[in-house]
């Protein structure tokens, strides 16, 4: 980045310009049967007074309108949570990288997933200990049983979380829609590039409004 609008936009254009020339960020759509996981919406990453959270107000409304429309159709809700045992010994180097996640522990009010956004009635919340939700997790398991072939991404954070489950979604063979509002970070510049990288190489980055229209034909 410069300290010049002009020649960053220019310069991105011209990035964008290059990928799709070299045939990079094809749209996968939507298949037969989506699912919405919402990730790590939790009080930890919702309230900005945290070490890890920031004011993503604007994420949870459009993770709000999408519960509502899969909800409506009855389709697949996922929630995604992240905790630790006292010792930390389920956490690995990653709490040595990150220090703040010890401010996640198991059965505490921070990792209990925000009020704007709780689950409801049967809606499952998988615990994870790294970024993607994938990981040692069995979320696999509930997708083939539920029959999903797409996931629509929401929640937190797009550089971590949001991108580590959009490229293990793509190589479980599951098309990946990531609503961008519906999506956050901590800084504007680790959540623009990974959109742009998820939208060129493991999903298609689109507005909600297109999302909430797909959702449409699932009436």
């Amino acid at each position: 980045m410069t300290d010049d609008p002009d020649t960053d936009a220019a310069h991105g254009e011209a990035v964008a310009r290059y990928y799709a020339d070299h045939e990079f960020g094809g749209d996968v759509g939507f298949g037969d049967r989506p699912a919405l996981l919402v990730i790590d919406l939790i009080n930890a990453f919702t309230d900005p007074e945290t070490n890890l959270g920031s004011d993503v107000s604007d994420v949870l409304d459009a993770t709000a309108d999408l519960l509502a429309a899969f909800r409506e159709r009855d389709l697949p809700r996922y929630f995604t949570t992240v905790a630790y045992e006292e010792s930390y010994g389920d956490a690995g180097v990653f709490i040595e990288k990150v220090p703040a996640l010890r401010e996640l522990r198991l059965d505490t009010p921070e990792v209990a997933i925000d009020d704007r956004v709780a689950p409801v009635g049967d809606e499952r919340v998988l615990l994870k200990k790294y970024a993607s939700a994938f990981f040692g997790t069995d979320l696999s398991t509930e997708l083939v049983t539920d029959g999903v072939d797409t996931l629509v991404l929401a929640g937190v954070t797009t550089s971590g979380c949001i991108r580590a489950t959009a490229v293990d979604g793509m190589q479980h063979g599951y098309r990946v829609v990531v609503p961008e509002e519906a999506v956050g970070d901590r800084a504007a510049g680790p959540h623009r590039a990974n959109l742009f990288d998820i939208d060129a190489k493991y999903g298609d980055v689109r507005s909600l409004d297109a999302v909430l229209g797909a959702l449409e034909r699932f009436d």
